[in-house]
């Protein structure tokens, strides 16, 4: 038996993505943002409401997207809840420690071993307004702590994925078939 739930936002996993910007000070920001994926090849799309990263996003046309982890959960929600706007050392307070990528204008942070670094492709809506996001990934910078044999291991990296429904973080790891292959088996 099927219950409906009605008209709900749900989607599983949603990745819980870190947008780090500059802002006209050359200062750095985060925020935590759940609603994205991957939009074509070699761009991903976010959709965000009005914030400061949504106006420093448009000002530098570059943002990171870093993918939050175990390890990470509590600065990755405290920059979630907390505006910058109204805590100017959000960053300092969250203990993360950004540095300048050198591929496009936006931080990195150490504490984030993985991290998608973007030009702004378009970011619909007015300014002080969200929208929806869409960035060319032009790098992907991995911590070697999270590589095995020179790709990304999941089981290392431990991302969050948000569950909406209930309001928690779980961590994606554990492997139950190989893509594009297990399938085969009904042919």
């Amino acid at each position: 038996m099927r219950k409906d739930l009605g008209k709900q936002t749900y989607m599983f996993p949603m990745p819980v993505l870190i947008i780090g910007t500059f802002d006209e000070k050359g200062e750095p920001d985060a925020m935590n943002a759940a609603w994205g994926g991957i939009y074509d090849y070699h761009q991903i799309t976010v959709s965000l409401g009005g914030h400061v990263s949504t106006d420093n996003i448009r000002k530098n046309k570059a943002f990171t997207i870093s993918f939050a982890t175990r390890k990470t959960v509590v600065a990755s929600d405290y920059v979630g809840i907390v505006s910058k706007a109204k805590e100017p050392n959000k960053i300092a307070k969250a203990g993360l420690h950004p540095f300048k990528s050198d591929k496009v204008n936006a931080p990195l942070f150490e504490e984030y071993p993985l991290t998608l670094e973007c030009k702004l492709v378009s970011l619909d809506g007015e300014m002080g307004e969200g929208g929806t996001l869409i960035g060319e990934i032009v790098n992907v910078s991995a911590d070697e702590s999270i590589l095995t044999d020179g790709k990304i291991d999941i089981k290392k990296l431990e991302p969050l994925a948000f569950d909406g429904a209930n309001g928690k973080y779980h961590v994606i790891g554990e492997e139950v078939a190989d893509a594009f292959k297990i399938g085969f088996k009904l042919k």
